[in-house]
């Protein structure tokens, strides 16, 4: 998966020809430049000395490359050698070799071609033996977060992104960029400006991104050299274009790729949260910060070099000054970034009310993510600790009353049982937990529980929801089930919304041994996979009547995580056919080995690209029972990337090419359910508008309790009006198989809140 810099046609250069040779065709064919073994026989066909550049040599990038290494616009520029340079897919180039020469001595050089590294090990150990060389899959790399500050890319994207093929390896790839990088810290990257390469480096470098675009000169191929630089903030910024000439085709197609992509982020910064400094709030951009007013909100982010070890992205909320006496002048909560807890933090009522609570005067919430998943929760509190006195409301005197909050309230005890990391996921942990009810009560679907209860947690480290899916789990003996929570004394955390369930054990296929801890496949913790059951009324008359024609209801689910959603459906719903579509066989044996997971006739994993199966269904020309038509489509999947603005689900599952693909997939009255959190309003109204071009027919379910927007597009263009609402509820209380009346209830009662999407 890397850069090669040569031509098999040339003869051995001589040492002046070395700095200006460029290469003029590929080693070999597309197809072939992921294939390890295709590079290790070219490097072995070549000696050490035999070399040439892709694109450009290093005269021509010399001086704008070395300057934008060393240009920080955030603190003071460091000397050459200080600055951590990562050159992913580096190949037999020189490009590493001259930065070290000027004075660049931090490099390491990545490759996966085992005879390429030792090659130029060889080559460069006595010359410069601080330069470091590593073979490993640049998709996968091992380094920590936050290790470089800077990623000098020549051609590397280019080789992952061929025509015709999917884009999954280069999103991996710009995922690594993104993780790697310290904030401030520049991935720049040369290409040629195609547009399927700058398509994917356009959308997968918005929020939080700076991107400038430079010309290279170059007697035949026009490079470009493009700065994305990591903001220590989430705002979205236009592309700015520094290159003089747009003569060819090629300048001319970048024009119009750089108009497309500005276009949609002026849409997506529409109602955008603006973030500011902490000097920012010392010059009164947003009034007197020493001065309490009441209900404001600034979003801010802090810390710097030589201040704090860390930097933090927080939110500041002024409670209400009616409100009574307070019992601390600032309250600091530190908050776990989850995909429940961004919808609070979306929404200023949740961020009004949570710091009311707090009985401050003023409120701080910390928010922990994935850069900070490494660092123990005192240090972060003993950094703020530095930036107290700044971020205190004045007029209290010289002691000011701070209470502080650590993330988690309401874990009393955690445990790791396993954790592994996929070549395509990264790390995967699965951990126990012991719960009392407080703030993870409402984080997921367990309002009602006894006053301890234990819960299995599937992580994705590498996304930014760390926590994707919970389990209850009980321990019961053979043949016997747990008695039901007492539902009067349930404590309602809604006036429309009283969460009752039971924790009976599950019918699975493997009975527990005698004091067997298993999880409870008859208890939904998420949100979404509650309303998504409660969806179902919206095809429950098109379900009752497969049912009475002996077919089944054929649902596709894409992405298993724990497989908590297709074994509910299994066990509470047997009209269905469940196919799950998921990337990593490694998930999968997470979820056969710890959350009971298991297939059957009607329960079925395909390890596949879901893009593609979908595709598959759209194209097919069968009908009747062997069609492939789908009736229910369901997409749980997570964002893996903050730029793209959401927090569920991945941005490929929400462009119009993904819809209209949907909408040929789907049968006569099929339904496509997604669960849409986006961190920004602007991000909200332009998917939206998207989806209004290919579905007319929308409904979504809004939950004042957690935030939370489900969508459900119908293909049928007929609208559902109240009636028939109530006669497909009716229809799924007939179809759900389920032991548990009160929880029951509540899943009909929800399918009842389901609106038409305005």
């Amino acid at each position: 998966m890397e850069e090669d810099d040569g031509d098999v046609r040339h003869q051995k250069p001589s040492p002046e020809e070395n700095t200006v040779r460029v290469a003029k065709e590929m080693p070999f064919t597309f197809g072939k430049f992921t294939i390890r073994e295709s590079w290790d026989f070219f490097f072995t066909s070549r000696d050490g000395d035999d070399f040439c550049e892709w694109y450009s040599d290093w005269p021509r990038i010399r001086t704008s490359l070395t300057a934008h290494l060393l240009f920080r616009s955030w603190k003071v520029p460091p000397p050459p050698q200080n600055v951590r340079i990562l050159v992913p897919a580096c190949g037999n180039s020189r490009l590493s070799e001259h930065l070290y020469d000027d004075g660049f001595t931090d490099i390491t050089n990545v490759d996966f071609s085992k005879v390429l590294i030792s090659a130029m090990l060889k080559r460069n150990i006595r010359e410069r033996p601080l330069m470091k060389w590593r073979v490993m899959d640049i998709t996968n790399m091992t380094f920590p977060s936050g290790t470089f500050d800077a990623i000098v890319d020549k051609g590397g994207l280019d080789v992952l992104v061929e025509p015709e093929s999917s884009p999954r390896l280069g999103t991996l790839y710009l995922s690594e960029v993104k993780r790697l990088l310290k904030a401030g810290g520049k991935y720049i990257f040369f290409t040629l400006p195609e547009s399927v390469v700058l398509g994917l480096l356009f959308s997968k470098f918005r929020f939080g991104w700076k991107i400038n675009l430079y010309g290279v000169a170059q007697t035949k191929l026009q490079t470009i050299m493009v700065v994305a630089e990591k903001d220590t903030s989430t705002s979205i910024s236009n592309i700015l274009s520094f290159m003089d000439e747009y003569s060819s085709v090629q300048c001319q197609a970048l024009v119009r790729a750089v108009e497309r992509e500005n276009s949609v982020r002026t849409e997506y910064s529409n109602g955008i949260d603006v973030w500011h400094s902490l000097e920012d709030l010392k010059l009164g951009v947003r009034g007197d910060i020493k001065v309490l007013e009441t209900d404001r909100i600034v979003r801010i982010v802090f810390g710097e070099p030589g201040e704090s070890r860390f930097f933090y992205t927080a939110v500041l909320i002024d409670t209400n000054q009616e409100s009574g006496t307070f019992t601390d002048d600032l309250c600091i909560y530190f908050f776990e970034k989850t995909r429940a807890s961004e919808r609070v933090l979306s929404s200023e009522w949740q961020l009004w009310t949570t710091a009311n609570n707090a009985k401050a005067a003023r409120m701080l919430i910390v928010i922990l993510d994935s850069s900070h998943a490494h660092v123990c929760l005192h240090d972060a509190m003993e950094d703020i600790y530095v930036f107290i006195s700044e971020l205190s409301p004045g007029g209290y005197g010289d002691q000011v009353s701070v209470s502080i909050t650590p993330a988690g309230d309401g874990m009393k005890e955690s445990k790791i049982v396993h954790q592994v990391t996929s070549a395509m996921t990264g790390p995967v942990v699965v951990d126990d937990v012991i719960y009392t009810p407080g703030a993870e009560e409402v984080a997921f679907n367990l309002q009602c529980l006894p006053k301890e209860f234990n819960l299995r947690r599937l992580s994705f480290k590498r996304t930014e929801s760390l926590v994707h899916s919970v389990a209850l789990l009980s321990t019961q003996g053979p043949n016997e089930i747990s008695s039901e929570v007492d539902t009067r004394n349930t404590r309602k955390t809604s006036k429309t919304k009283s969460r009752k369930f039971d924790s009976r054990s599950s019918d699975s296929h493997r009975e527990a041994s005698s004091g067997e801890t298993k999880v409870d496949h008859k208890v939904l913790a998420s949100f979404f996979h509650t309303h998504s059951i409660a969806g179902l009324v919206l095809f429950s008359l098109y379900s009752q009547l497969h049912c009475q024609t002996g077919g089944l209801v054929k649902i596709v689910v894409i992405g298993l995580g724990a497989g908590l959603l297709p074994m509910f459906m299994r066990n509470c719903l047997p009209s269905l056919h469940i196919e799950v579509v998921e990337i990593d066989p490694v998930v999968l044996n997470v979820a056969r080995d710890y959350f009971g997971f298991r297939e059957d006739e009607h329960l079925k994993v395909h390890i596949a690209d879901a893009m593609k199966f979908v595709s598959n269904k759209a194209t097919s020309k069968a009908e009747g029972k062997d069609s492939l038509k789908i009736d229910v489509l369901i997409v749980d999947v997570d964002s893996s990337d903050t730029s793209s603005g959401l927090v569920c689900p991945d941005a490929d599952f929400v462009e119009e090419t993904f819809f209209l693909t949907v909408k040929e997939s789907l049968s006569e009255n099929g339904i496509f359910i997604f669960n849409l959190v986006s961190r920004f309003p602007g991000v909200r109204g332009a998917i939206l508008s998207r989806l209004k071009k290919v579905f007319r027919n929308l409904y979504h379910y809004w939950s004042e309790l957690d935030f939370n927007e489900v969508i459900y597009a119908l293909k049928s263009d007929a609208p559902v009006d109240k009636d028939q609402l109530s006669e497909a509820c009716d229809s799924l209380a007939i179809s759900l198989q389920y032991k548990n009346q009160h929880r029951f209830r509540e899943i009909i009662k929800d399918s009842k809140l389901i609106e038409p999407l305005r």
